[in-house]
């Protein structure tokens, strides 16, 4: 099914989920992001999920975990597209290597199982990026690839910073500038490495950092719709995972342009419902407490 017979492509977007968090005095699932950031894909019927960086927090993990890390991918049975990041890198210890990760048939990760570009023909689509292979410096979106394909998606995972290139800057802390996002050409850039979710750059092309789903509470939906066109929401995972989906659709993409700027700009934490049908929606960030009419 190509483009010309479909309405948009959907692509689940989210990183720095850092399964398997050493946290000694807690005994949650270090798994629990996972599952979640899946379900929520299947809630929005996306085609693609793509966790830009940290999906793991280090190599120390128990091969008990990365195996069951593996199954909950292989039960998702849709495409994953991963990206290693500095937290996760290809090492020759990588839990990528060690958890067979990249023997799981619906998984693509970029530098092991995948070159650094993972074509979709049925979608007419491109996802490219440059793995972090060890924790040196880098430069996360080097030598952007032509385009080949209607759609084309850049995945990096590093520090953006808006400021001219310093010189005599000692450490690079794999750093993304504005000249290289608008040079990727891309329809979406997809950033990981910071915990908020934000859109970066000026404008002339779509580029969002995730930010980790623990903190946030969301994921990034983007839509190549047939007209051409490119939309980026931030639905919340707690509403995704728990409410039926009729009010799901209601709350997500009837909102006004306003509140839906607002809600791509700010950081959410908490969304909280009444699971009414005829209800108010109450958004809360770490700044403001507003209502969002519906």
């Amino acid at each position: 099914m190509y483009m010309d017979s479909r309405d948009e492509v959907v692509i689940v977007h989210s990183s720095d989920l850092h399964l398997g968090t050493d946290d000694s005095f807690s005994d949650r699932d270090r798994l629990a992001n996972l599952p979640k950031v899946l379900g929520a894909a299947t809630e929005v019927k996306a085609d693609i999920v793509l966790l830009a960086g940290d999906s793991f927090d280090n190599h120390r993990q128990p091969i008990d975990l990365l195996e069951r890390a593996a199954q909950i991918l292989r039960d998702y049975n849709k495409p994953v597209v991963i990206l290693p990041g500095n937290h996760d890198p290809l090492t020759p210890d990588s839990v990528y290597r060690r958890g067979g990760l990249g023997e799981v048939s619906n998984v693509s990760i970029l530098g092991l199982n995948a070159d650094k570009a993972v074509v979709f023909p049925e979608f007419e689509l491109e996802i490219w990026g440059h793995p972090h292979f060890d924790y040196t410096d880098m430069s996360p979106l080097a030598n952007p690839r032509p385009r080949t394909t209607r759609w084309q998606l850049a995945a990096a995972h590093g520090h953006y910073v808006d400021e001219a290139r310093d010189p005599n800057r000692m450490i690079g802390s794999w750093l993304i500038h504005r000249e290289e996002l608008l040079a990727t050409g891309a329809d979406y850039v997809a950033l990981g490495h910071w915990n908020q979710c934000t859109p970066v750059g000026n404008g002339e092309v779509n580029a969002h950092y995730s930010g980790s789903p623990e903190y946030t509470g969301t994921v990034n939906v983007i839509r190549f719709k047939k007209d051409g066109t490119v939309e980026v929401g931030k639905p919340c995972l707690q509403l995704l995972n728990q409410m039926p989906q009729t009010i799901l659709t209601s709350i997500y993409w009837h909102l006004p342009d306003t509140d839906v700027l607002t809600l791509v700009l700010l950081p959410l934490t908490v969304i909280s419902s009444s699971r009414q049908k005829q209800t108010r929606f109450i958004g809360i960030d770490h700044r403001i407490l507003r209502p969002l009419p519906f």
